[in-house]
């Protein structure tokens, strides 16, 4: 029997110190890839790029994709499909792409709707005169009334960003320009003041 306090209190404090808290597993995870490491939460769901939501839609897209890589008819529906949203997710850059392969194998609504594409802008793509006048005009010469209608417009259109152009790099050239303004303030000691 230990009869000296500071022997128990020393007992006491080495038994505590052998009985350990339960560890709690870390809250979050550390995942890395070939684009590096970052911390995700444990109860998170991770991506699964085979995961499919909609694999109907999803084969009936590869279907109609592989018709339209044989048929303008078809590419050109793709197209359309893909600029409204009509069954398959919204996708300008797509909607391009299919139009622009049914109209160089000729189908005249895709050479018609890039022109008119071309020529307003889509999303996040701005207008462009000269492809729209080239889309246009090979419409216009197969018979489409609305296309020789607008071909006038896009034909303005291209002269007057061909003039723009020329201006901008007129003043481009002159580097010179910005050394006739004058700055208003200036450094001294330890501020700046007005000049």
């Amino acid at each position: 029997m230990v009869k000296h306090p500071a022997v128990v209190v020393l007992c006491a404090w080495l038994l505590t110190a052998c009985v350990q808290a339960p560890t709690q597993p870390p809250a979050t995870v550390r995942i890395c890839d070939d684009k590096g490491c970052s911390d995700r939460p444990r109860d998170s769901a991770g991506f699964d790029p085979a995961h499919d939501d909609k694999p109907e839609e999803t084969r009936r897209l590869a279907a109609l994709a592989d018709i339209a890589a044989k048929d303008p008819r078809a590419a050109f529906d793709l197209g359309m499909r893909f600029l409204r949203g009509d069954g398959v997710r919204q996708d300008s850059h797509q909607a391009i792409r299919w139009l622009r392969q049914a109209g160089e194998r000729g189908e005249l609504r895709a050479q018609a709707a890039l022109g008119r594409i071309y020529l307003s802008g889509l999303q996040e793509m701005g207008s462009d005169p000269a492809e729209a006048e080239r889309w246009l005009s090979i419409a216009a010469e197969r018979g489409d009334k609305e296309s020789a209608r607008l071909l006038p417009e896009a034909t303005q259109a291209r002269k007057s960003e061909q003039a723009r152009y020329r201006v901008r790099e007129e003043r481009r050239k002159d580097v010179a320009w910005y050394g006739l303004y004058p700055y208003y303030w200036v450094w001294r000691a330890d501020r700046w003041f007005l000049y």
